[in-house]
């Protein structure tokens, strides 16, 4: 008995805190090497052994920088007046292990810099962490959504809380990277059965505690295998799985890549659209004038679309036309003699949203990278912009004929019970400058309505639902402008019966699309549906209610 009582309160086998790549090979090619940058494997002061101990079979690469005095020395040094002489050291370790089915990586130090970024397996760490995650015990969570804004954000809660706690929404965020506690996994580390891993999955690699034996490493990494191995995630996580992010090095994001530059060399490109890269998003509606530079051409344009980039690079030899895309700038200016520029030169490539589909699945290019979307996952999308549209409204739009949105704004107003709002600004400390757009009309049972032309692309819709969402959240939260606002309806329109306090405001997004043909699932382009989801779920979370209207030629 005393002897059983010291074995369970015996240290347990010691480990350490890795983080865990899993690489592909080229088919044909078992060397080891292949996996590492040859800038590494040259390098002086680099060695690459093989690795024969135990169970083990595989690769060890290790090294140290030391590229001279820290770059603050000087900087201390005048302050100071004293000499300041320090080093900077940086140290690279990483053992690349072989098992029955993988190759997987172990970093240590600055080590990662050292696996070719293309055969780094994309998804892993997040495959892996949704298999065995426990539910209730999340301590981080990052994400970017996929709307206009492409934001990015990270919580973190100490003690841990569930998934679902983290607010993350079903369509158009993208998370990253999850980290929280794992049981019922075989780890050397929760081997006694009383301790919990924390684990922490990207779309690169696993964080966690491995074995410092050669025994219990591959231990380990069959473990992990066998989870990954796991046909579908955990059901509180299956979300999560249904968008991810390729890698840009990776040999699918180069296939992606080369199949959308064949598709640049079309008269008809197909899905392929105007996008708004997220750090010009917020001056967007502001430009007046755009100077596209592309291929050699240099061409300044007052209304920006897709056909404007890809009939840039459409004659350029196969192999050349995204490529020139990616080298090609965009730069936005508030003014028509381009003295005011809004924004710096942003690659064209990020100006463009591209939709390819291979062996029945469906990929994405957005903000420059591809992404992974399951099937059920557009399904699901598909099936809830459906009802969203098919919501009934009590706002009416007349046809749109030639004009601008301007004029369109004008006739529609000239109506009973609608009000004309067009540039009609509201002025505050915070909203300085041009001020603030409420809406474009004001429907006869006080419907904030904006008007959008979107002939092409998702650019102007971007725009649109940015809009929508300002101006909601404007009237929930600003006081002073939501005071201003019902101070000048009570002038222009002292009758109206508007509620003036919003608290539950109707939002009515008028959308005319090319040819007038109507709004629905099938006319949106993919991240115009995600992104109108994500609208209404902020909406929804003001207290406002969203209604489209299709706007007819």
């Amino acid at each position: 008995m005393a002897e059983s009582k010291k074995s369970r309160s015996a240290a347990p086998p010691p480990t350490r805190k890795t983080s865990l790549y899993r690489l592909q090979q080229d088919e044909g090619n078992p060397d080891l090497r292949a996996l590492v940058r040859r800038r590494y494997l040259d390098r002086e002061g680099f060695q690459a052994r093989p690795v024969e101990h135990g169970p083990v079979r595989g690769l060890l690469v290790t090294g140290t920088i030391t590229p001279g005095p820290a770059d603050w020395c000087a900087a201390l040094a005048e302050l100071t007046g004293l000499e300041v002489s320090e080093e900077n050291h940086t140290s690279f370790g990483l053992l690349l292990v072989r098992t029955e089915h993988h190759v997987y990586a172990l970093s240590h130090g600055m080590g990662h810099l050292m696996i070719e970024p293309a055969r780094i397996d994309p998804g892993f760490g997040i495959r892996f962490a949704v298999r065995c995650l426990d539910k209730d015990r999340i301590t981080k969570v990052r994400r970017q959504v996929m709307d206009a804004r492409g934001r990015s954000d990270e919580n973190s809660v100490a003690s841990g809380e569930h998934i679902r706690g983290f607010g993350i929404e079903e369509f158009g965020e993208i998370v990253s990277q999850v980290a929280g506690r794992i049981s019922g996994v075989p780890l050397t580390f929760t081997g006694d059965g009383d301790r919990t891993a924390h684990i922490t999955g990207n779309d690169r690699s696993v964080k966690l505690r491995l074995s410092q034996s050669p025994e219990g490493l591959m231990r380990d990494l069959r473990a992990v295998e066998e989870v990954c191995a796991r046909p579908d995630p955990l059901p509180e996580f299956e979300f999560i799985t249904q968008v991810r992010p390729l890698p840009g090095a990776s040999d699918l994001a180069q296939r992606l890549n080369e199949r959308l530059d064949t598709m640049l060399g079309s008269s008809n490109p197909g899905r392929v659209a105007l996008a708004v890269p997220s750090e010009c998003r917020e001056r967007f509606d502001q430009a007046e004038t755009y100077r596209v530079t592309v291929a050699g051409r240099r061409e300044t344009v007052s209304e920006l679309d897709a056909d404007i980039l890809t009939n840039a690079v459409r004659t350029r030899p196969p192999g050349k036309r995204l490529e020139e895309l990616r080298k090609g700038k965009v730069q936005m200016f508030s003014d028509t003699e381009l003295r005011e520029a809004i924004s710096g030169a942003v690659s064209a490539k990020k100006w463009l949203a591209a939709e390819v589909t291979e062996d029945h699945v469906h990929y994405f290019l957005w903000q420059g990278q591809w992404y992974e979307v399951g099937a059920e996952y557009l399904k699901a999308v598909n099936r809830r912009v459906t009802e969203l549209l098919g919501r009934p409204s009590g706002v009416t739009l007349p046809p749109w004929s030639e004009g601008d949105e301007g004029a369109y704004n004008k006739k529609a107003a000239n109506r009973e019970g609608y009000v004309h709002l067009d540039k009609n600004n509201v002025r505050t400390k915070r909203l300085k400058g041009g001020g603030w757009e409420v809406c474009d009309l004001l429907g006869p049972e006080g419907q904030l309505i904006h008007v959008k032309k979107a002939p092409t692309g998702t650019a102007p819709l971007n725009h649109l639902f940015a809009q929508a969402m300002m101006c909601a959240e404007t009237l929930h939260y600003d006081t002073e402008a939501r005071t201003k606002f019902t101070a000048k309806l009570d002038e222009i329109a002292p009758d109206h019966p508007a509620d003036r306090d919003f608290a539950e405001p109707t939002v009515v997004l008028g959308i005319l699309l090319k040819e007038g043909e109507p709004v629905t699932a099938d006319s949106l382009f993919s991240f115009a549906q995600i992104s109108l989801l994500h609208t209404d779920n902020v909406l929804k979370g003001l207290g406002a209610r969203l209604e489209v209207v299709s706007i007819r030629r």
